[in-house]
């Protein structure tokens, strides 16, 4: 039987843990992380499949968000790139910099997407900028490990939910009204929604809610006859700045899928780009897991 070539074993296909030890403050940037996490910035290629559309995705400047701006600049959509900080700012820009690489004009905003004001005001720049929205994807979260929940304080609980689940009720709202049939809401979920971790009680809860928002979301705005999709990414663990700020032991990130290893922000573009296209047209309310073998069922 024939081999063929230029295939790589997936296990081995990308860096496999132990990683040096590291720590960051929160919110991380991608600079510093050893290993540094691949975007597709040398490997995503395009084939028009989004060619012309206007994409909004918060927490754009880097992981997940930042390969999905790649991969979707490259496949001919304008990016608009949520952030939340200054510290965040140049990761944002270098996002910005792929965007433009590609052809493809991006918008940055900076600000706390908490706020539902602030939420509405991404929406606003949108549409005085490009005229209208095709592609929303709430992917912007925030989580801290906690060995008890002793250790969470009601401060937290609130601002994790305001951030993973509020934020994206505020922005799908405002946004609905400017988006045409054939238009596509995308949301990051989690393999914690199916299979929760015990340190990130708050993170796990609110990711359950995602995937219930984007089920239920789907099936109204369809009966609607608005003709927006909506559907999840379901994520396990990926190499983001959100790990080695956030979790204690960075260097094993991963080691516990079957693959041996976390997964790359490259790894999972692919499928945002899938769920925004025209090739999804029958897939509403779905959740498509990329988990590393983490099961989801």
């Amino acid at each position: 039987m024939g081999k063929l070539k230029n295939v790589k074993h997936p296990d081995k296909k990308q860096p496999v843990p132990p990683f040096p030890k590291q720590k960051q403050k929160v919110p991380g940037i991608e600079k510093n992380m050893k290993p540094l996490a691949d975007h597709g910035e040398d490997s995503y290629q395009g084939f028009g499949k989004l060619k012309d559309k206007v994409a909004i995705i918060t927490g754009g400047d880097s992981g997940i968000g930042k390969a999905v701006a790649i991969a979707f600049a490259r496949e001919g959509a304008d990016v608009v790139i949520s952030y939340l900080s200054d510290r965040e700012t140049p990761d944002a820009k270098d996002s910005a910099k792929h965007v433009v690489a590609a052809g493809r004009k991006a918008l940055l905003i900076k600000g706390d997407i908490s706020k539902e004001s602030h939420c509405k005001k991404i929406i606003t720049q949108t549409v005085k900028e490009f005229g209208r929205i095709d592609i929303l994807v709430n992917n912007a979260a925030f989580q801290m490990a906690r060995n008890s929940m002793e250790e969470i304080s009601a401060a937290e609980w609130v601002k994790t939910f305001d951030t993973n689940i509020h934020a994206m009720f505020y922005l799908s709202k405002a946004a609905e009204p400017h988006m045409k049939p054939g238009s596509s809401i995308i949301n990051t979920t989690s393999v914690n929604a199916y299979s929760p971790s015990p340190g990130l009680l708050p993170y796990a809860a609110t990711k359950g809610a995602i995937q219930n928002f984007t089920a239920n979301l789907a099936q109204i705005l369809l009966m609607a006859g608005k003709g927006i999709r909506v559907n999840a990414v379901a994520p396990g663990p990926i190499w983001t700045p959100l790990i080695p700020s956030t979790m204690p032991d960075a260097d094993t990130f991963g080691q516990d899928t079957p693959m041996g290893r976390p997964g790359q922000p490259a790894e999972v573009a692919p499928a945002f780009v899938f769920l925004a296209s025209d090739e999804a047209s029958y897939v509403a309310g779905a959740t498509i897991p990329v988990t590393g073998g983490r099961i989801t069922i």
